[in-house]
């Protein structure tokens, strides 16, 4: 894991002076990577490194030469149109980047490089954004204890944990192609579900249809099929993290899922907010691992180590939003519905690398795994609406407008939000993911229902 260094320092400032704002997301100490082009152009798509409210454009940064040696050539790397050869050059790599860069943004830098640098920032408001790497394979895990125990309740009400949670990170292979950037509206999905008490399955729209507030993680480095990640090797081949909703039909879900787990009821839809955190950003707020007092299961020693225990958690604070068409007529702000921590989550992602790899699958550089729906201990800390109304039996309330939901309505807009900050460090942020949700696609539909 990254031990601290001098680019985690709170002291820290940059000469871009709207990345040292109370509250900013994206402060010298970040430094998240996305892919962009500026709106409306046909440009190439590109690399860039969140300051402020600016974006260095990696392109034009590489062009005039900004970085030298190991930093010059991961800049180069990093300004194609995908990040996964960056992503692939590995940690010594990633950090030469992340380093060069700091020094050159950091209040009092001069000299050359720091006036070409400057000359390279673009504004962040007039940027489009493209899938920070190609997506060759997508795992989702299921490895918050909170979620299982809640959406248990639903399906299995007298025994809501299934044997194998506490032995090892659960997963399904999700569908690539549908994952998608923040931003992207989507329509009400079509598919099967088995009404209460009815004796056969009906065919229409989603009346279910639920967020999910998770994490995803980008493979940077991969492995050899064949060769397992030791879980000591894991976080080595992690390179950050972003937001991550998993969409979810859940009366599809709940009619398909058995005996082979999720199909349509989670393929049409996945969203990522656009920058990557690095892992070395987020070194300040690493935390143990989710203690297992006895006498719960512990975990076998493939997926245990001291170093795991000490400080495989991430403390990233997450909030869920809602805003309906009433919030938007009235300009109202969205309502807030959950809100809880990343920490809480039963097994660290170092632990879902190893298990992912155990039997000798080989990750690639852009693989997206998703953590799972991340909810606490509480109540108002479930991360899904299934868990929020108990399986569609209890309403919640929108402030602001007095709104009630069950699970989502057409016209709402869920945005997720993640921000780390504790005393002794610098607050930095993932910035948003937020999902507008259409009516059901019609026309196809139409000819599969004839």
């Amino acid at each position: 894991m990254t031990e601290l260094n001098h680019t985690h320092s709170p002291s820290a400032t940059s000469w871009v002076a709207s990345a040292n704002a109370a509250g900013c997301d994206f402060p010298i100490q970040n430094l998240p990577l996305a892919v962009f082009r500026r709106t409306g152009s046909h440009e190439a798509f590109r690399g860039g490194v969140a300051i402020g409210d600016q974006v260095v454009d990696l392109g034009a940064a590489r062009a005039a030469g900004v970085l030298s040696g190991l930093g010059a050539q991961a800049l180069a790397a990093a300004a194609e149109p995908a990040l996964n050869h960056f992503l692939a050059e590995g940690p010594s790599a990633w950090r030469a980047l992340r380093h060069g860069l700091f020094d050159l943004l950091l209040t009092g830098a001069s000299g050359p490089n720091v006036d070409a640098l400057r000359a390279c920032l673009v504004p962040q408001a007039d940027i489009d954004f493209s899938l920070p790497a190609t997506i060759a394979n997508y795992t989702d895990f299921y490895t918050s204890i909170h979620h299982a125990r809640n959406v248990g309740k639903v399906i299995r009400p007298d025994d809501p944990l299934t044997p194998n949670f506490q032995w090892l990170p659960i997963a399904y292979h999700g569908r690539a192609s549908s994952v998608v950037m923040s931003g992207t509206a989507f329509h009400r999905p079509h598919g099967q579900a088995m009404p209460p008490g009815a004796k056969a399955p009906v065919y229409g729209a989603c009346a279910r249809l639920d967020y999910e507030l998770e994490m995803g993680f980008f493979i940077g480095t991969g492995n050899a099929l064949g060769e397992p990640v030791p879980l000591g090797e894991a976080e080595a081949h992690i390179f950050g993290m972003c937001l991550l909703n998993d969409w979810s039909a859940r009366d599809h879900q709940f009619w398909e899922m058995n005996p082979l787990g999720p199909f349509l009821g989670k393929n049409f839809c996945t969203s990522i907010s656009p920058w990557i955190v690095t892992m070395e950003a987020l070194a300040p707020y690493r935390v143990p691992a989710v203690e297992r007092p006895a006498p719960e299961p512990q975990p076998l020693a493939y997926l245990d180590n001291a170093g795991n225990n000490a400080a495989g958690g991430v403390d990233v604070q997450l909030t869920v939003s809602i805003e309906s068409a009433q919030h938007r007529a009235r300009g109202l702000s969205p309502a807030e519905v959950s809100r809880t921590s990343f920490r809480h989550q039963y097994w660290t992602i170092a632990q879902m690398v190893t298990q992912h790899t155990v039997g000798g699958c080989n990750l690639q550089p852009g693989d997206l795994l998703g953590t799972g729906t991340i909810s606490g201990p509480t109540p108002s800390e479930a991360g899904a609406m299934v868990e929020l109304s108990r399986g569609g039996t209890q309403a919640i309330t929108l402030a602001g407008t007095g709104e009630t939901r069950t699970f989502l309505q057409d016209g709402d807009t869920v945005a997720l939000r993640g921000w780390c900050e504790k005393p002794g460090a610098a607050r930095i942020g993932f910035g948003e993911c937020r999902q507008h949700l259409a009516t059901a696609f019609t026309k196809a539909n139409a000819r599969c229902a004839r």
